[in-house]
């Protein structure tokens, strides 16, 4: 019976993380609608929520270039992401409209790969080896999703204002 149980709690996070990057997916390949006035909102959600808890529970030692290194990784990796992400202008309304490309999803796939072989090192010891401790490294996630999710909406708010003038100007 042990053998059994030993499977599950390894398979259920992968059927999450595969039904999630399905569904994913699936709904990637519908154009939608980009607005440039509201691509400031989830940076702004995530400055504040990622401030708060610097404040409330400031990293110690070491631990801020740890975060400063994850923020700097979260901004070129969210940069490249944004890269990723198709977008284009109706040229006759110049409405704006975004698709993740398939390439922008396998690239999620793989942050998720590294940060599962990250916490199984973690858990096997790498923490004592690197001396982090697990409020280090949940600020170090912090700081690199917080990246990322800004370094992605202002690429794609650059290169969209950009693609809207040049529509505009034809």
């Amino acid at each position: 019976m042990n053998g059994q149980t030993g499977w599950l709690p390894t398979l259920m996070p992968v059927a999450i993380v595969a039904l999630v990057v399905a569904i994913r997916w699936w709904r990637g390949q519908k154009m939608r609608p980009l607005r440039l006035e509201t691509l400031w909102v989830m940076p702004a959600i995530l400055t504040i929520v990622a401030g708060g808890l610097f404040y409330s529970f400031p990293p110690s030692g070491w631990g801020w270039m740890v975060c400063a290194v994850a923020a700097g990784a979260g901004l070129v990796l969210g940069w490249q992401r944004g890269r990723l992400m198709r977008i284009e202008v109706d040229p006759a309304t110049h409405r704006l409209n975004h698709r993740p490309s398939p390439a922008a999803l396998l690239f999620i796939v793989a942050l998720l790969l590294v940060r599962t072989a990250l916490k199984q090192a973690m858990a096997y010891g790498g923490a004592t080896l690197l001396n982090l401790n697990a409020a280090t490294v949940t600020d170090a996630f912090v700081a690199l999703a917080w990246g990322i999710v800004v370094a992605q909406r202002v690429e794609m708010f650059v290169r969209a204002r950009r693609l809207l003038a040049s529509a505009r100007a034809v």
